[in-house]
């Protein structure tokens, strides 16, 4: 027992006696002090935040890896040698990916510029500002596909009536109604959106608001994009931009009709 004990004690001794405090500053590339930097000490788990000034100090002894860590900058990692310490370590911030800025065209109806620049949506904020959840999407039959009936089939399952959808003609009925259904919901949440008169009044009757919305989409198929992504100023403005082609058409067509 006694010699279990000696030899326990040896090796805490070598333990508490091999450790040393490393201490020392976190700085940036221009040696600004950094502060609030995680320094954990892989070897025994102790972890400390450098203060105010930058400064740390924290147990270790050599060899032990030293690591340093501090949102928005890269991780550092140093080795203790037997004669250290002190050491500063410098970190490197992180570059930030810098957000796109969109640039838009304009009318040059400052009036009307300024109305589709502050357009807000607000069903949308107040979901965001109270914290509502998302409504849940539509339930959908999934359309039969040749490939996955052809693939299902080489590996022996056949599924009967995804092959009876395809040879039917149900499965195309059902990719043309989706897209239907898709698109007039499209153009329900822009007339939620939109007052009816901001169209009559760039000549566009009430009863073909929603013609002429389904013209916008095949003229400008990116202006669905901009729905699905809920930037109704975007889309508003490349509306101004489809709506004196529509006007003309519909006047060349009542020309045409009184003929």
């Amino acid at each position: 027992m006694r010699k279990v004990l000696a030899v326990f004690f040896f090796f805490m001794t070598i333990y508490f006696f091999g450790q040393q405090k490393i201490s020392g500053k976190t700085l940036s590339e221009n040696d600004m002090i950094i502060t609030s930097v995680l320094v954990v000490n892989i070897s025994n788990n102790q972890q400390v935040y450098s203060n105010s000034l930058g400064e740390f100090s924290i147990e270790g002894k050599e060899k032990d890896e030293i690591r340093f860590v501090k949102k928005g900058y890269e991780r550092a990692s140093r080795k203790v040698s037997d004669t250290e310490s002190s050491m500063n370590v410098i970190l490197v911030r992180i570059p930030e990916e810098i957000e796109v800025v969109e640039i838009i065209s304009t009318t040059g109806d400052l009036a009307k510029d300024s109305k589709r620049l502050t357009k807000i949506d607000k069903k949308e904020q107040l979901q965001k500002d109270i914290g509502l959840p998302k409504p849940p999407e539509k339930p959908r039959e999934v359309p039969a596909e040749v490939k996955k009936v052809l693939l299902a089939a080489a590996f022996g399952n056949v599924d009967v009536q995804a092959v009876f959808d395809l040879i039917s003609g149900k499965s195309r009925r059902q990719k043309r109604w989706y897209k239907y259904e898709d698109m007039q919901d499209d153009i329900l949440w822009i007339r939620k959106r939109i007052d009816d008169d901001d169209f009559v009044k760039d000549g566009i009757p009430v009863e073909r608001i929603s013609e002429f919305l389904e013209f916008s989409f095949i003229v400008k198929p990116q202006i669905r994009s901009y729905v699905k992504a809920k930037n109704i100023s975007r889309v508003l403005f490349n509306l101004d931009e489809i709506i004196p082609v529509y006007v003309d058409r519909l006047k060349e067509n009542n020309m045409k009709s009184k003929e």
